[in-house]
């Protein structure tokens, strides 16, 4: 799942690298660290509910 979602992340920061997103918060090329800090968040809770339970 984690290896999935990556590739998801990492393909949705090249998209708006290319060209933004527009979406609230991501209005500029330069705003796409904050999906790389959306997906750490994303990645470090998949990896806790799966090694948690």
């Amino acid at each position: 799942m984690t290896k999935a979602l990556s590739l998801i992340i990492i393909a949705a920061m090249i998209l708006h690298l290319i060209k933004p997103l527009g979406l609230p918060g991501l209005r500029k090329r330069s705003d796409f660290w904050k999906l790389a800090v959306g997906a750490m968040a994303a990645i470090s809770l998949t990896v806790i509910f799966s090694h948690g339970t």
